[in-house]
């Protein structure tokens, strides 16, 4: 077998543009991602408020445009009014969903107030585990309505006069989960998500909203229960939700990188299942998806189980990732990336401390863990329109896959910016691959940067003691053989980001 691998792009074949909320992520009343996280009143770095200043900096350095709040399976069990008003009146909760106490110091507002600082959007989700239309209308009322109501007075009462304007909404979370509080059949959930989706629109007509579709793509109803949900909801809602995680547990790395091809038959699936139900109501508009919890999770499992119940934000889910992790995040955003005509949200669960690309130590430093880095660069330099890839790539069987391509890749047209960016993926564990990029449309183009991902170790990590162990360098090899022709060698087990701007 001759490894090398070839990619052609048109600036005319288009895929799509990118939403820039694919490079969304996800804030949970959940372990630490809260307290301990994104707000430790008394630390050395908070605000006045209690946010943590070094925490917000990795944030804006991600750019990221949405953050999904406050659950989760959390949000099936809570109400939003214990997390308004004074603080001290707020009342502690159990918290069944992750057998915590919940202080409620952080709420609606607090986290508005947050998203202000991070310079990113609220996707807000509302309870339809406990609770139904009543508690959306309320909750919409308060968050989006000028004034002139009991709801939006009394948040102009509680100190905020202008209305948050929040404009994505969830209508609940993995209801067909039964670890769900509350969770339902797709014909409960259906009905139940479409007129709560009514009376939302009814308050504020200008807001988009999700529908719940499986919590995974193994869920035995998938996706029978995608079908069902929006033969309901599909006058009324925009976008259905996907779910998916994966992990190592069987230690075959070649199997592991290769996960993000069952991701792209699950985005292929539930597309088809929307335009089934599309055709079926011979209807004009298209439902978009909202990839709204992916990850690597899998390592803190074990750790989980022995959590003692009914502490306050306790270190759940505390995954520490390892090179092989970023190079399966890279693989997933690439999959996102090559369907961005229907995926225009996604959300990278979480954001800090829980299955997240950035940790914190309670009264200490803040780091990047390896998966911070595919996801910033898809972030930063992810915005355009995708290009549909022609690629020739070597191939291997992996024990779930069969003829998995080497090369995992995309590419990226910023216009306004003359720019195009290349993301791929060298899924080889021992050998670099040669790489020939033919851009012929593009005419005369010159190499920014190539921007490299790799580690000799898959296993190796960033901790506290070792936050750079695993980071980007800028020494690819990248290089203009002709006008529109770029030869590459991507090294074994690499991610991979090069930058060309066309003349």
């Amino acid at each position: 077998m001759s490894m090398k691998a070839s990619m052609i792009i048109d600036k005319d074949f288009k895929i799509g543009e990118v939403d820039s909320r694919i490079y969304g992520s996800f804030i949970e009343h959940l372990g630490r991602a809260v307290y301990g996280g994104i707000y430790e009143p008394g630390h050395p770095q908070a605000d006045e408020q209690g946010f943590r200043a070094d925490v917000l900096e990795l944030v804006k350095g991600l750019d990221v445009p949405i953050v999904r709040y406050p659950g989760g399976n959390f949000v099936s069990g809570y109400n939003w009014e214990d997390g308004i008003g004074p603080l001290d009146k707020r009342k502690k909760r159990l918290d069944l969903a992750w057998r915590t106490i919940e202080p409620n110091l952080v709420g609606l507002n607090e986290f508005m107030d947050w998203c202000r600082k991070a310079n990113t959007e609220a996707m807000m989700a509302v309870n339809l585990g406990t609770r139904g239309p009543d508690e959306a209308r309320d909750i919409i009322e308060y968050t989006n309505i000028n004034g002139g109501t009991y709801w939006s007075d009394l948040r102009i009462s509680h100190g905020y006069k202008a209305p948050h304007n929040i404009k994505t909404w969830c209508l609940g979370n993995e209801m067909d989960g039964p670890w769900q509080t509350g969770s339902k059949t797709a014909a409960e959930y259906g009905r139940t998500a479409c007129e709560t989706a009514k009376v939302m629109k009814w308050v504020d007509p200008s807001i988009e909203l999700v529908a719940c579709g499986s919590s995974s793509l193994l869920m035995p109803t998938f996706p029978d229960w995608e079908a069902t949900v929006l033969e309901h909801t599909y006058d009324h809602v925009d976008y259905i939700s996907l779910h998916q995680y994966y992990g190592n547990r069987d230690k075959d790395s070649a199997n592991f990188l290769a996960q993000s091809m069952g991701m792209d038959q699950f985005i292929h699936t539930v597309i088809s299942t929307a335009d089934y139900v599309q055709a079926k109501k011979r209807g004009k508009k298209k439902i978009n998806l909202s990839f709204d919890e992916w990850n690597v999770w899998y390592h803190s499992n074990d750790a989980d189980r022995k959590i003692e119940p009914w502490s306050i934000a306790p270190p759940q889910l505390e995954d520490i990732y390892n090179h092989e992790d970023a190079l399966l995040v890279g693989c997933m955003l690439i999959s996102m990336l090559k369907r961005a005509d229907r995926v225009k949200m996604a959300c990278l669960a979480q954001l800090v401390n829980v299955i997240a690309p950035i940790m914190t130590a309670n009264g200490g430093a803040a780091w990047k863990q390896t998966i911070y880095y595919p996801y910033m660069h898809a972030s930063v330099f992810g915005r355009g329109t995708v290009l549909v890839p022609l690629i020739k790539s070597p191939k291997y069987d992996a024990k779930d896959y069969t003829d998995v391509p080497y090369l995992e890749a995309v590419a990226v047209h910023n216009e306004d910016n003359s720019e195009v960016t290349i993301f791929a993926v060298n899924r080889h564990l021992e050998e670099a691959l040669p790489l020939e990029l033919d851009l012929r449309s593009f005419g005369e183009c010159r190499v920014i940067e190539h921007i490299v991902l790799e580690n000799d170790d898959l296993k190796a990590s960033n901790t506290i003691d070792a936050q750079d162990r695993v980071k980007p360098h800028t020494g690819g090899n990248a290089a203009i053989s002709s006008n529109s022709q770029i030869q590459a060698i991507l090294g074994k087990a690499s991610w991979n980001v090069i930058r060309l701007k066309l003349a």
